[in-house]
């Protein structure tokens, strides 16, 4: 019997007689996912404070944004929207700051991956630099910092939806910009694998957080069309 009959035969049988439950798993080469584990200690006080920030950053202010818009809260304490506005920038700046801290020292506590030392991902990284604060601040410059903070949901609205550049290239594009530093990052400054697994969790935070923020600017937007033409 050759080696192909022989495969098919084995399949066969797993097939035939409880598929995986046939399978010894004291047989399996756990090597792989050790090496893997050997890069990434999940309990490092650094990671977990990196994991939180993440997490939570998106979710206040866009809680903090929608309670502005329901009840005006934060415009009457200030008794401005625009001051109101960027005192919540301010808190967001510092947020990120800190985020960028608690990342790059989750990734400094932790092993480097030698795959990510070469000069190849070196200039991979540079360039992911270049292009994500590149859409970062182009952004910025596009919406201006009310724009940028939340400012329709403050009450201060865009005459019009803002279609040049990056917004032409694609949605989003602070989002995915910040998304890019931060891979970016990971990758010149630490090689660091933890600082992977970090960038996915932002890429991830910061997707969820565009399906929540999407509609509901869309229709505050909406809102303000209805409303001027029943004028």
């Amino acid at each position: 019997m050759n080696s192909a009959s022989a495969f098919l035969q084995q399949t066969s049988q797993l097939d035939c007689c409880g598929g995986l439950n046939n399978v010894d798993y004291n047989k399996i080469d756990t090597s792989v996912m050790a090496d893997v584990f050997h890069y990434i200690d999940l309990t490092d006080a650094h990671f977990c404070a990196a994991v939180l920030v993440i997490i939570f950053n998106p979710i206040f202010w866009n809680v903090v944004a929608r309670w502005e818009h329901k009840t005006r809260g934060l415009t009457n304490f200030f008794g401005s929207a625009h001051t109101a506005c960027y005192s919540l920038g301010f808190l967001i700046i510092l947020l990120n700051v800190y985020l960028s801290h608690s990342f790059t020292e989750a990734m400094r506590k932790q092993p480097k991956l030698e795959l990510l030392e070469s000069a190849e991902a070196f200039y991979s990284g540079l360039a992911l630099l270049g292009i994500g604060y590149l859409f970062v601040f182009s952004s910025f410059y596009a919406l201006g910092f009310t724009g940028t903070i939340f400012g329709d949901h403050f009450g201060i609205l865009k005459k019009e939806k803002v279609t040049g550049f990056p917004f032409n290239i694609m949605d989003n594009p602070m989002y995915w910009g910040s998304t890019a530093v931060y891979l970016g990052i990971t990758v010149i400054r630490n090689a660091s694998p933890v600082g992977m697994v970090l960038t996915a969790l932002v890429a991830v935070t910061y997707k969820i957080a565009i399906g929540f923020e999407g509609p509901f600017t869309e229709e505050i937007y909406r809102q303000k069309t209805k409303s001027v033409k029943n004028k």
